[in-house]
């Protein structure tokens, strides 16, 4: 299997600095899963959207995937009860 290149977006970036400690480690060890598998079975297509999410803990990581130059773009991090205004 092929390993996809991870870029994150300022904003989800900016985003995932504002955490806790505790909650970066994860979501970053999550984001670096996501290079191996970019579909892991936990992870959603968000309906009338082509990004996809993961679930870690109370957040969430909002992503599309290029399998034609194998990148996946996060695209935002945030909390559950706000994340989804973003997509639509």
């Amino acid at each position: 299997m092929s390993h996809f290149k991870i870029e994150i977006r300022a904003a989800a970036l900016k985003s995932l600095e504002r955490l806790e400690k505790k909650e970066k480690l994860r979501i970053y060890a999550a984001i670096e899963l996501l290079g191996d598998n970019p579909q892991p079975p936990l992870a959603v297509k968000i309906k009338g959207s082509s990004y996809f999410r993961v679930r870690v803990g109370d957040y969430r990581i909002l992503y599309s995937i290029d399998s034609g130059r194998l990148i996946i773009l996060i695209i935002e991090i945030g909390h559950r009860r706000e994340i989804y205004r973003l997509v639509n």
